[in-house]
C-alpha cells in the first residue's frame, strides 16, 4: 500500500494532532493561555497542559473550546480519537492498553519503578530516559504514559490499587526537583477515594513478587486478566488458572504491606528526607 502523502504537514498522530490544532486555533485568535481560563473558567495552566500534549482533559472542556474557537463537534472528534489511540505505544504493550481502557478496576504491584498511572513527567522522562530512549521517541513515550493518568479521571473512573516496593521510592531521580514533585503528586493522589497506595517495607521480608511488576485488570464481564513486565519485556496472561495462581501471590504481598494511611505517612516522610533545592 502507498504510504499517505502529507499534505497539511501537520502530525498524523491523534494525540499530536489535538495538541497542534489547539494551539494552531489559540495562536490565530491571539487569546493568551491565561486569559483563555478566565473566559471560560477553568485554570488556564490546563489549557497550557493540553497545548504541550500532557493531558488531552475532559469532553466538558473540549465542547467549551469548541464553542469558543467557533469549531462546532471538530475538537471534541479529534478529542474523541486522541482518547482512543493505542498506536502510540510500543507493539507490546497494545493490547493490554486496550484493555486496561475497558478495566473497571486495577491492582498493580511494583518492584522498582511507579506506575506509569501516578507518574509525573519529570520522573517518566529520566526513567525511560535511563532506559535507552531519547530525542523525539523519548518525548512521545513521555507524552502517551501522561496521556494515560487520564484514566484515573473523572466520575466513572475505575478503582485503582497499587503496592510498591520500598525500593521504588528509595530511588530517587537525579533531579531533586523533580523527584520531589513525584513524592507530591503520588501524596496528593493517595488521598483520591477511588485510589489507595500501599507500601510494602523491607521489614516485610521475603516475599513472591519479589521480581515481578504484575496489572490486574478487572473487565467488566467479569474476567480478570494480568499483565507482568520487566524492562525489556511484557507478558499479557489470560489464562484463568495462572492469573488466580498470581493473584494469591499478589493477596500474600498486600498482608504485608503498610496500610493506605501509614503507606501515606511514609510517603510524606520520604518527603522531608528530600534535600531542599539551593535555589529556593
Amino acid at each position: 500500500m502507498p504510504q499517505r502523502r502529507v499534505i497539511t504537514g501537520r502530525s498524523q498522530e491523534p494525540r499530536q494532532r489535538f495538541a497542534e490544532e489547539l494551539r494552531t486555533l489559540r495562536a490565530a485568535s491571539g487569546t493568551s493561555l491565561r486569559a483563555l481560563g478566565e473566559r471560560l473558567g477553568w485554570d488556564w495552566s490546563l489549557f497550557g497542559k493540553m497545548e504541550k500534549g500532557e493531558t488531552l482533559g475532559s469532553p466538558e472542556v473540549v465542547q467549551a473550546l469548541d464553542q469558543h474557537y467557533g469549531t462546532p463537534g471538530l475538537l471534541l472528534a479529534l478529542w474523541e480519537l486522541a482518547a482512543g489511540d493505542h498506536t502510540q505505544f510500543r507493539e507490546r504493550y497494545r493490547r493490554y492498553m486496550a484493555l486496561e481502557a475497558e478495566a473497571v478496576s486495577l491492582w498493580h504491584f511494583a518492584v522498582s519503578v511507579l506506575p506509569g498511572l501516578l507518574q509525573t513527567p519529570g520522573y517518566a522522562r529520566e526513567v525511560l530516559a535511563a532506559g535507552g530512549l531519547k530525542g523525539k521517541e523519548l518525548e512521545q513515550q513521555v507524552e502517551a504514559r501522561m496521556g494515560r493518568r487520564e484514566l484515573l479521571e473523572g466520575e466513572d473512573s475505575p478503582r485503582f490499587r497499587t503496592i510498591v516496593s520500598e525500593a521504588v521510592l528509595r530511588t530517587a531521580l537525579l533531579n531533586t526537583r523533580e523527584w520531589r514533585g513525584q513524592l507530591e503528586y503520588l501524596s496528593d493522589m493517595a488521598e483520591r477515594p477511588n485510589l489507595a497506595v500501599q507500601v510494602l517495607p523491607f521489614s516485610a521480608g521475603p516475599y513472591g513478587l519479589d521480581s515481578t511488576d504484575v496489572w490486574f485488570l478487572r473487565l467488566p464481564q467479569g474476567r480478570t486478566v494480568a499483565y507482568t513486565e520487566n524492562a525489556h519485556c511484557g507478558d499479557l496472561i489470560e489464562d484463568s488458572a495462572a492469573v488466580e495462581k498470581l493473584q494469591g501471590a499478589y493477596d500474600a504481598v498486600r498482608d504485608l504491606a503498610l496500610s493506605p494511611a501509614e503507606s501515606r505517612k511514609f510517603v510524606l516522610r520520604m518527603l522531608e528526607e528530600v534535600p531542599c533545592d539551593p535555589s529556593t
